[in-house]
């Protein structure tokens, strides 16, 4: 069981007081001494090569992280790091006196290989490169003058202040709105995702996914497959800007603009105010220019139509067009009166020429009318009653023809050329020249 602290007396002074920087020089003996050279394996991250030349790394796995230093003079006889790779590294341990922390003084290195965090963005990377997530035809352009600016970051972080600086300076009187979001962590992707969501709602016109720089575990949350899902289905375009220059993300692939960093994504998401003002000028001087040109033109155009024959002789060249008018008038009606005449001649001529037809016409058809009449009568039965015969019909009313069925004691009826007979017939003669008694 770990013994307590005494507490001090309330009125005593203290035995002893330690200054800073003894305490750290025997904390770095302490290392040194029982430590000294070792041999340390671990995966590189937050890898950086100041002007100094000297070369700063962090060693880490799966519970902690260890400061190292490749200092210039042994730099160039070593492999070239890189992040997310597994080394062992040879040195002193020691403690750096300026931050009171333990480090590695490296003086050889040896590759083992990938460590799981970059194997593991490796293949994100992969699968949704291969699925078009990443593709620049799926890119959105950003607004020439965005409206409103969405922003998604921590409120507590110096990348949000950054950012704000940036865009009060170029253009002041913009529209912000920040959704707040953890980024760090495990809760840091839904969180940024739900922020993403909430400014699409809000129909902002851009939105800002950022955060400061750190080490590949620091940044891990922007690697995170649903977030780099929300990110490229966004409606409103992102520009991703997590860590520095030299850091990326699967979010900074996914978006529509990678930007180094908060400030330089500020910057990217709206020009000066200053730059639109003069564009705007240079746009107006120009739109004069050509007004200028243009009633210049159309001045000089007046000019020279009021001096032309057409404005100085008005009246000869509408008397021209009215004698043209006229004389066309003139010819029209001629032609008219001739069409008519020559019209009512052929009229005429028609007219005589139907009579004369019509006449020919009635009296052929008079004569062939009493032609057929006089044929009509001579095949008539009366005609040949005028010439004597007679028709007689029996009881019956049918024309008799042969004395057969004929009986004595029956009325017949003989008809002649004016007016009819009615007889008695007392006796019947057959033979072709016998002839009746009545």
């Amino acid at each position: 069981m770990k013994a307590q602290a005494p507490t001090p007396p309330a009125d005593s002074p203290p035995a002893r007081v330690f200054g800073v920087s003894e305490i750290v020089g025997l904390a770095r003996n302490l290392v040194e001494d029982n430590f000294g050279y070792l041999w340390i394996e671990g995966e590189v991250s937050n890898l950086r090569v100041p002007a100094s030349g000297h070369t700063y790394f962090t060693l880490k796995d799966a519970r902690a992280q260890l400061n190292a230093a490749l200092f210039r003079s042994r730099r160039k006889q070593q492999l070239k790091l890189q992040n997310g790779v597994t080394i062992r590294a040879y040195g002193l341990l020691s403690v750096y006196a300026g931050r009171g922390e333990i480090q590695l003084i490296v003086e050889r290195i040896q590759p083992v290989g990938k460590g799981s965090l970059q194997e593991a963005f490796e293949r994100l990377k992969k699968k949704l490169a291969a699925e078009g997530l990443f593709d620049s035809a799926r890119k959105k352009p950003l607004p020439l003058l965005p409206r409103r600016i969405g922003i998604v970051t921590s409120p507590q972080g110096a990348a949000l202040r950054d950012i704000l600086n940036v865009l009060t300076r170029r253009f002041p009187d913009r529209h912000i709105l920040i959704a707040p979001a953890r980024v760090q962590g495990d809760e840091a992707p839904p969180e940024i995702i739900a922020g993403i969501r909430l400014l699409n709602e809000y129909k902002v016109d851009v939105i800002i996914v950022a955060r400061g720089g750190g080490s590949l575990e620091d940044l891990w949350c922007f690697n995170d497959e649903s977030l780099a899902r929300t990110v490229a289905a966004s409606s409103v375009p992102i520009i991703s800007a997590v860590g520095h220059e030299i850091d990326f993300t699967i979010c900074d692939f996914a978006a529509d603009l990678r930007a180094p960093t908060p400030s330089a994504a500020a910057e990217l998401v709206i020009g000066r105010k200053q730059d639109f003002e003069n564009r705007l000028d240079v746009l107006r001087r120009r739109l004069l220019r050509g007004l200028d040109g243009r009633r210049l033109e159309l001045r000089n155009r007046f000019t020279a139509a009021a001096a032309s024959y057409v404005f100085r002789e008005p009246r000869n060249i509408l008397a021209r067009h009215s004698q043209h008018i006229e004389s066309l008038l003139t010819a029209m009606k001629h032609t008219l009166q001739t069409s008519h005449r020559q019209y009512q001649q052929n009229v005429d001529e028609l007219a005589l020429r139907l009579r004369h037809a019509a006449g020919d016409y009635t009296r052929a058809s008079a004569d062939r009318l009493r032609n057929l009449g006089l044929q009509v009568r001579a095949l008539s039965p009366l005609a040949v009653l005028d010439r004597g015969f007679s028709i007689t019909r029996g009881p019956d009313g049918k024309i008799i023809t042969s004395p057969a069925g004929i009986l004595p004691g029956q009325t017949i009826e003989t008809r002649l050329a004016r007016g009819s007979i009615v007889s008695t017939v007392k006796r019947t003669l057959s033979g072709p020249q016998s002839s009746s008694r009545k």
